[in-house]
């Protein structure tokens, strides 16, 4: 997931690995922190792959030092774009994924961006099928439980499993919203074209 936020952030211009960093942990929240110690090496191995180069032209100074500018080469922009559009690794992360592809979208054609969020909409969709089922196997066949299987342990169980049923369906409200706006562009472009 790193090396897609380093090479999105760098596809609109280059930047040192101070703001990268800071970007990253802003958009990764207040718990999470992408360290130094991954970021500059990371940034030598993609340096090294030839995805990204030091920009001479950028001169980034603090207390007197200066820092080394990125930007990224044409093999890492399609290496962004590859990753972009990978949506078989990490299928157990691809939420948190898919929530950092979205903020790449302008990065990438039209078409592309239907198909993840069509497929992100269907991974969605999956996660509830699944703990809807879950549930109704839960109900039908809670007397193999045991004896911990109480009222009240089946209610704190049964209530945890409709608010992440919840979270999948805003997730989902969100992709729809995504997809929608995408084919509204689609019409007032073909609108437009036909005035």
């Amino acid at each position: 997931m790193y090396e897609l936020l380093i090479l999105g952030h760098l596809y609109a211009a280059p930047a040192h690995g101070y703001l990268i960093a800071k970007i990253i942990n802003d958009m990764i929240g207040p718990y999470a922190r992408f360290s130094n110690g991954r970021l500059y090496p990371l940034l030598t191995k993609l340096e090294q792959n030839e995805l990204i180069a030091i920009d001479a032209s950028v001169q980034a100074e603090q207390s007197n030092r200066p820092f080394r500018a990125y930007c990224i080469t044409e093999s890492g922009r399609k290496r962004f774009r590859s990753l972009m559009m990978d949506i078989s690794s990490n299928p157990g992360e691809y939420q948190r994924i898919f929530l950092q592809k979205a903020s790449f979208f302008s990065y990438i054609t039209q078409a592309e961006r239907l198909y993840l969020i069509e497929h992100f909409l269907n991974y969605c969709q999956t996660h509830i099928l699944h703990l809807q089922n879950e549930m109704e196997d839960m109900t039908q066949n809670h007397h193999s439980y045991g004896a911990k299987w109480t009222p009240v342990y089946q209610r704190d169980v049964f209530e945890t499993v409709e608010h992440v049923i919840t979270q999948w369906q805003l997730e989902y409200s969100w992709a729809q919203h995504l997809k929608d706006r995408e084919l509204a562009d689609t019409d007032a472009m073909e609108k437009g074209a036909e005035n």
